[in-house]
């Protein structure tokens, strides 16, 4: 039987394909724009058959008609391993549950802790050999599909092809059933316009960044802007070893600076393992030679990326406490986003030769009602600690940049409060002196 043939003997209707799934099972929805939507208002629309079916995800932009139809829970119970804005929500009005979870780990979860009955996600259209590509969500998608006791895949006419160094794709071999059907345009995640205060840390950041240097941004518009605005500066010859590729990197390339060509490790090729961001990202991403997808075991492996010489890594945090606990993922008790791959590049980054780690946030907030608050913190109170105090490298507020490794608790201190905004930090000097973490000699 040839690809073709197979192709049309395990096609389905969205409504035929997930009668496979039965009470009690565990379905995955991969991540990101790959989130099965024909599959998932299909599987909804099953409620009152089915109980207990556990689904895991992980940044996705919903709506997630599963969760929508069953606010009670009891049909089926929506898990994250990183929360979207919109899977933030879900877990505010107690409808998705987060599972902690470092990226590079992902794959050794599924092969040896976890049960997968059902995979279900969106790939791009089979090709003439058989094989559909993860797109988007190569990163996670091979692990998944390899643990699944049954595969469903889900064509979605929009999806970029992306190159990939390895499983970056499925054959039809390997498949159970295959639905088609329309689908509306891409979500797009343009970059936010930057703040005066995003811009004074781009300021801080930038001359710490060599020509060559690979370059890994995080979630979040923080860094982001950070790379939209290297695009403006004067380096060069910059390589993309990522986690996550954004509009950032769409930029830089658009304006010369990335071209992997000093990259240390896989050079001339831009390394990646998720992708989103707007149409003319995913546009560039198709099919392009100097982009490649590959599971985030790899990507995310800190000796993968200490392979790189001056490896840049930026990420962004809600807070930091005096200690140098790092939290990205909660406001005290209240999830957020994720752990993600944050850590591993700080540890990847710091065994880098010529490596730099930043960790970026504003020195406060305003909330609702108009009151400034703190981002650094005397001491954490329920705060999620993504980074723990001993692998916390360069913080960066709109103050200026400080290195903590191998610094003791009063220097750390010290260092913070030189970071943190006027108005707090004559408190958090009697908050560190109260914690006995505060030199009296300190200059103020």
């Amino acid at each position: 039987m040839g690809v073709r043939e197979e192709y049309r003997a395990k096609l389905r209707t969205p409504e035929q394909a997930v009668e496979l799934v039965k009470s009690g099972d565990w379905v995955d929805y991969a991540s990101n724009i790959c989130f099965p939507q024909l599959l998932d208002a299909a599987l909804a629309k099953r409620r009152d058959e089915l109980s207990d079916v556990k689904i895991r995800g992980n940044l996705l932009f919903g709506p997630i008609q599963t969760v929508e139809v069953d606010p009670s829970r009891e049909h089926f119970i929506y898990n994250s391993w990183h929360c979207s804005g919109y899977e933030r929500k879900l877990c505010d009005k107690n409808l998705c549950n987060f599972i902690p979870m470092i990226f590079r780990n992902l794959g050794w979860y599924y092969e040896n802790f976890l049960t997968v009955n059902v995979a279900m996600m969106a790939v791009t259209p089979m090709d003439k050999h058989g094989y559909f590509n993860f797109s988007c969500a190569t990163g996670v998608a091979k692990a998944i599909m390899d643990k699944a006791d049954i595969v469903i895949l889900e064509v979605n006419e929009h999806l970029p092809r992306i190159l990939g160094g390895f499983d970056e794709c499925i054959h039809i071999s390997e498949v159970d059933c295959v639905v088609e059907g329309e689908h509306p345009p891409l979500p797009q995640f343009p970059i936010a316009e930057a703040s005066e205060e995003d811009r004074k840390i781009a300021e801080f950041i930038v001359p710490h960044i060599v020509d060559g240097a690979t370059l890994q941004l995080g979630i979040g518009t923080m860094p982001n802007v950070v790379g939209a605005m290297i695009s403006d500066s004067d380096l060069k010859d910059l390589g993309m070893h990522t986690e996550l590729c954004g509009d950032a990197y769409l930029r830089m390339a658009q304006a010369g600076k990335l071209t992997n060509k000093r990259k240390t490790f896989q050079k001339g090729k831009g390394v990646t393992g998720l992708v989103f961001g707007s149409r003319e990202l995913y546009d560039w991403v198709d099919q392009n030679p100097s982009v490649v997808v590959e599971p985030l075991s790899y990507v995310n492996d800190p000796g993968i990326i200490a392979k790189h010489d001056n490896m840049i890594s930026i990420n962004s945090c809600i807070s930091v406490d005096l200690y140098g606990q790092i939290c990205a993922e909660s406001a005290g008790l209240r999830q957020i986003s994720g752990t993600g791959g944050q850590l591993d590049y700080l540890t990847g980054a710091a065994m880098s030769k010529g490596g730099k780690a930043f960790i970026c946030m504003t020195s406060s907030f305003v909330d609702k009602k108009g009151e400034r608050h703190s981002r650094i913190l005397p001491h954490f109170d329920g705060d999620i600690v993504t980074d723990p105090r001993s692998q916390a490298f360069w913080i960066v507020t709109e103050y200026g940049a400080e290195n903590l490794a191998g610094c003791s608790t009063w220097e750390r201190a010290e260092k913070l409060v030189s970071l943190a905004h006027p108005d707090f930090r004559d408190e958090l000097i009697q908050a560190a002196d109260a914690q006995r973490i505060w030199r009296r000699s300190n200059k103020r």
